[in-house]
């Protein structure tokens, strides 16, 4: 009598195809394709909005191929002033011309990269850091009064305002970190309640001569910033990119060794996954929740920082955060909370905001069109299960679920085996 055959196992993937799963189940690819989602989705509302497009749309039926080469022009046309208005001028006659547009999609991006990195960091702790605005305005009110109330020497007095913006924003994010390891208390609620706090006092400030208004004059506006205390230019005067990029670049590095090299990082990550765990492993979950958010406060506020000394340097008002509080979080989220993630999603949108602008002046396109892209992009990013499904990608829990299957499969095989082995002996 034969003895039943062994069950036989699936051959392992080649390696191709371990390749391209990793690549197709990863969460780049889910970044990547948001975006791209999000620009089909931006180019339906340009065509929609075009009029040379509603005029041809009239009459569709009769000639269809007007309706579309209207659409694509009108697209083209939008996306082209975006890139020569983000990336390089073709028409510019010099190269410094040409390159000009880079130059400002790196400033815009110089905030946004820094606040991203705060946000991302809270995220990694599993804390949403969504009080940028408030910790921007505070770093902004304490680096701008040490910009322009003392008279120091370069660098000394730059270094000093930058020092100062930090712990601003470090100690205003770590408020929220501290009643939430002693109390409990969410953080959502307490950094948008901050937010409001932070706003009113600044603005209080502003109007208040001998704290941050300028003196003979009634305009809740600081005075100019001494010019030992501002950011150098990189690049010339021709160019608005100064040294806070540099330090964005530095933030960057420090970040990605913070999450992925340190200890402390480790445990940052060991809570963000199970704070529970984490706290049985004996990490001091409290201490990590108020060391995070002291660290994401530092990096929020450097976006602070980069506005009062970098960007505006002739005095600023209230509305020097211009949003960038709450644009990190889409930084952030398009990144997936990594350091050069964070970086890359920072330049992505720096470009969104210099291209705006042109393609607003060259082609008329509404600059709201650009915020419409930017919200089609966190919602494709927010839905990962649609974004696999637009593009028949494979899914990660698919295929953990047949793999189990499979598992369960061979094992019962092998169970019947044993059995029938048995009897035979027997």
């Amino acid at each position: 009598m034969s003895t039943p055959s062994e069950p036989t196992e699936a051959p392992p993937p080649s390696r191709w195809h371990q390749t391209f799963l990793k690549i197709t189940q990863g969460n780049a690819i889910i970044s990547v394709l948001a975006v791209l989602l999000a620009f089909i989705g931006g180019g339906i509302l340009i065509a929609a909005t075009d009029e040379d497009v509603q005029a041809a749309a009239k009459y569709f039926f009769a000639r269809p191929g007007d309706t579309l080469a209207a659409s694509w022009d009108a697209v083209w046309g939008a996306y082209s002033a975006l890139f020569q208005g983000a990336i390089y001028n073709f028409g510019a006659p010099t190269f410094a011309r040409a390159i000009r547009p880079l130059t400002e999609t790196l400033t815009f991006a110089t905030p946004l990269i820094a606040a991203g990195l705060g946000v991302a960091l809270a995220f990694r702790i599993g804390m949403f850091n969504i009080g940028g605005r408030g910790q921007m305005l505070l770093a902004a009110a304490a680096a701008g009064y040490v910009g322009f109330a003392f008279d120091m020497p370069f660098p000394l007095h730059m270094i000093l305002a930058l020092i100062a913006g930090l712990i601003a924003g470090s100690l205003w994010a770590g408020i929220a970190g501290f009643l939430k390891a002693q109390t409990g208390a969410h953080e959502v609620i307490v950094t948008i309640m901050l937010n409001y706090i932070a706003y009113y006092l600044v603005a209080w400030m502003l109007r208040t001569e001998g704290l941050l208004q300028a003196p003979g004059t009634n305009t809740p506006k600081t005075p100019p910033m001494k010019d030992t205390a501002v950011f150098p230019e990189l690049l010339g005067p021709q160019f608005n990119l100064h040294f806070g990029f540099i330090l964005s670049v530095a933030a960057t590095f420090l970040v990605a060794w913070i999450l992925n090299r340190s200890s402390l990082g480790f445990k940052f990550r060991a809570v963000g996954v199970n704070p529970n765990a984490a706290r049985v492993a004996g990490i001091n979950v409290k201490r990590m929740y108020l060391y995070g958010m002291l660290i994401s406060g530092a990096l929020v506020g450097l976006a602070g920082v980069h506005q009062v000394l970098g960007t505006v340097t002739t005095g600023f008002g209230a509305d020097i955060d211009a949003g960038i509080g709450f644009d990190a979080i889409t930084v952030a989220l398009l990144g997936r909370s990594t350091a050069w993630g964070t970086f890359a999603a920072g330049i992505l949108f720096g470009a969104f905001k210099a291209g705006g602008f042109s393609m607003q002046a060259s082609q008329q396109i509404p600059i709201e069109i650009v915020t419409v892209v930017q919200a089609l992009i966190v919602l494709f990013i927010a839905a990962p299960p649609l974004v696999r499904t637009i593009f028949f990608l494979p899914s990660p829990e698919r295929d953990r679920r047949r793999a189990e299957k499979a598992r369960r499969k061979a094992l019962k095989a092998e169970v019947k085996a044993d059995v029938q082995l048995e009897g035979v002996s027997k």
